[in-house]
């Protein structure tokens, strides 16, 4: 769990470094088990999307965690990175209104990065 937590600060980080609007982490280890956290994203063009996952997973990589898998590519509007205890959804704005995650997952705790 402490490594999830890690690896949470990190991604959260990337993210806002590449100006990534509204980012949330959900806690859903209580609830699931595919992973014990989310954190959903979302930018505003196809450029932003790159550079937010790009910057994600270097950091990661960087600190050691390695991206088990990645579903989207440079033309997606919605891209999941899977670290196995955190994923993280980086969307287009309309998808990310239209999938709705927060919605689908609100068993889970939203926290702030301070909680962790």
């Amino acid at each position: 769990m402490e490594q999830a937590k890690e690896m949470v600060k990190i991604a959260v980080k990337a993210l806002e470094d590449k100006k990534a609007e509204d980012v949330k982490i959900i806690d859903i280890g209580g609830v699931s088990t595919i992973a014990d956290y989310f954190i959903i994203a979302n930018g505003n063009n196809q450029n932003q999307l790159q550079a937010m996952r790009d910057a994600v997973e270097e950091d990661l990589y960087k600190a050691g965690y390695p991206v088990k898998q990645v579903e989207g590519n440079s033309n997606s509007s919605w891209i999941l990175m899977d670290y196995t205890d955190i994923i993280v959804h980086v969307f287009s704005k309309e998808d990310r209104l239209f999938y709705d995650l927060e919605r689908i997952w609100k068993d889970g705790k939203e926290i702030s990065i301070d909680e962790l």
